[in-house]
């Protein structure tokens, strides 16, 4: 299991003082909407200059027509980034299309589909899919597995069921990940290490527990004796 550090603080500068604070780790680093948005290349720029062996998750989630997503996710491909997600809601040629671009491309990213957001809880999944989340969730995740794509963002406890429906090699990453029980905040359906170690999680996304912590260092080395 891996662990990949959200860089979700207000400021560009905020960003990469946290990241030079865990240089030393061997983790992931994810960039979302709000940082890409405002800081575009040069968040990916400076996070290589201060440690080139970074690999980043760059966290769009694309959806879109079909050939509007493969023409997004290939120039995603051409950023220096190490995987990149799309919506598995976009629907199976969507992403098959996606898969079909980004194989054209020598050392291309992960690329990851997202089942459902774990900000839902059931009722409102409910009203949005007309299904369940763990019965949709499975879908998703067949469907992603059929079209190519290496792997599904879910929540924790959808993991196994997700791998057993279509490969022990079919990544799954989660997010909301409170190593240790920490508050929830705006997510919904949240675990810990324990249980991403039980469920057969291959990366597991922290943010608020390490970048608004007093020593994201300390956090980080926590988090990852605990995965170890």
């Amino acid at each position: 299991m891996e662990l990949c550090v959200a860089l979700d603080r207000p400021t560009l500068q905020g960003n990469l003082e946290l990241v030079r604070d865990i240089k030393r780790f061997d983790v992931w680093l994810k960039i979302g909407f709000r940082s890409y948005i405002r800081d575009g290349q040069k968040i990916i720029d400076e996070v290589k200059a201060i440690n080139p062996n970074f690999k980043i998750f760059l966290d769009l989630k694309l959806y879109d027509i079909p050939n509007t997503m493969a023409d997004a996710s290939e120039e995603i491909a051409k950023l220096g980034v190490d995987m990149f997600n799309i919506h598995a809601s976009a629907g199976i040629k969507a992403m098959k299309t996606v898969m079909d671009r980004v194989n054209e491309i020598k050392n291309r990213p992960i690329v990851l589909s997202v089942t459902a957001l774990t900000s839902f809880n059931e009722s409102d999944f409910e009203v949005v899919y007309n299904g369940n989340i763990l019965n949709k969730s499975i879908q998703f995740a067949k469907d992603s597995y059929s079209a190519g794509v290496d792997g599904v963002v879910s929540s924790v406890f959808e993991s196994k069921k997700i791998k057993r429906n279509t490969s022990d090699s079919f990544l799954t990453l989660t997010p909301g990940i409170r190593p240790f029980g920490e508050d929830s905040n705006d997510q919904q359906r949240v675990g810990n290490i324990y249980v991403a170690k039980h469920q057969l999680v291959d990366f597991i996304v922290v943010g608020r527990p390490i970048y608004q912590a007093n020593q994201p260092s300390k956090s980080v080395e926590k988090i990852l004796e605990a995965l170890n």
